[in-house]
């Protein structure tokens, strides 16, 4: 029944909802209300990391399988990808302006996230333009190689590793997983319109 119902509908359903629980999210003693901005900003930063490697996943299959659907899902996946990629850094300003009292631009994790988007723009339009699924899939998975090598070795500087992972909480974690979940299902919906879109 679901399926009947249009991918952007679902998708704006599934953000309200993800706003909604971002909220209601359980505060913390030294960011307060803050806090639940810092949720939704890490739940969109891991929806974005987690399209790109489903992305690379599904280019890698596309070309070793000669499936030229399949490297279409890749290219809808890495588009999806990068919308909440590129959306995610001015919730980064927000974020450092309300629990850090400033911008600090120059933080190793966020030069890497813009420097990032602006290669992924400049890649999914090139995509677009040359309209080769085959050559698009292979960018996809050269992109999120060289994305993941840089975030694992960066430092952090003012950016804490996984404070949500490493605090013990398991409510937390439990409705950390729960927020992310439900941005991941808003970005899969937001593929699947980008995808109908590629097959017409």
């Amino acid at each position: 029944m679901l399926r009947r119902v249009h991918p952007l509908v679902l998708s704006t359903f599934l953000l309200a909802v993800a706003l909604l629980l971002a909220g209601i999210g359980p505060r913390e003693r030294s960011l307060g209300m803050n806090v639940r901005l810092v949720y939704l900003h890490g739940a969109w930063v891991w929806t974005a990391l987690l399209g790109f490697a489903a992305a690379a996943v599904a280019g890698l299959a596309g070309l070793l399988v000669r499936r030229v659907n399949w490297q279409r899902v890749s290219i809808a996946l890495g588009q999806a990808a990068t919308l909440f990629w590129v959306t995610y850094l001015p919730m980064s300003l927000l974020v450092m302006q309300a629990n850090w009292n400033g911008l600090f631009l120059d933080e190793p994790r966020f030069r890497i996230g813009l420097d990032f988007a602006l290669i992924a723009v400049l890649l999914q339009a090139g995509i677009l333009l040359l309209d080769r699924p085959a050559w698009a899939s292979a960018v996809n998975i050269v992109y999120f190689s060289g994305l993941a090598f840089s975030l694992a070795a960066s430092r952090e500087v003012m950016h804490p590793a996984s404070p949500i992972t490493s605090s013990g909480w398991l409510a937390l974690q439990a409705y950390f997983a729960g927020l992310t979940l439900t941005c991941v299902a808003a970005g899969s919906q937001i593929a699947r319109w980008l995808h109908r879109r590629l097959v017409v």
